[in-house]
């Protein structure tokens, strides 16, 4: 398994050569493996959400088909917020980026055991609290 963060999950979808070599490589990887999982938390569909809503972020079709077809790709599963990924988010260390969804994001892969894919420059920064691709 790996988890995508959220700008990972739509460059995946909308913009995939931004994503690095090694990134497109992880899921490739899992989509051809039969037990692999491409994890998406579900703080990263309300992040969706709220850029729309914002006007940050624009799609070219109505968001609930955009979920709809991002969430239909091969191998990803949503992975729900849990009282054990609200507590491991708040067992961060204190420099970790102190916006709440990457919190969640990180914290849901540290306790699904699984790197997390992401290109946040201050979440890359801590390679020790969760592996990141």
């Amino acid at each position: 398994m790996i988890a995508l963060d959220t700008h990972t999950w739509i460059w995946w979808v909308e913009e995939p050569e931004r994503l690095s070599e090694a990134q497109r490589a992880a899921i490739t990887e899992q989509e051809s493996d039969d037990d692999g999982v491409i994890g998406i938390s579900a703080t990263s569909l309300w992040e969706v959400a709220m850029l729309v809503a914002r006007r940050r972020l624009r799609m070219d079709i109505d968001l609930a088909d955009w979920f709809e077809n991002a969430l239909a790709y091969p191998r990803v599963s949503i992975l729900g917020l849990t009282p054990e990924i609200a507590i491991e988010s708040t067992r961060l260390p204190r420099d970790f980026p102190q916006d709440p969804s990457d919190q969640i994001i990180a914290a849901t892969a540290i306790i699904h055991k699984c790197p997390l894919v992401t290109s946040d420059r201050e979440i890359r920064s801590h390679t020790g609290t969760v592996e990141i691709i």
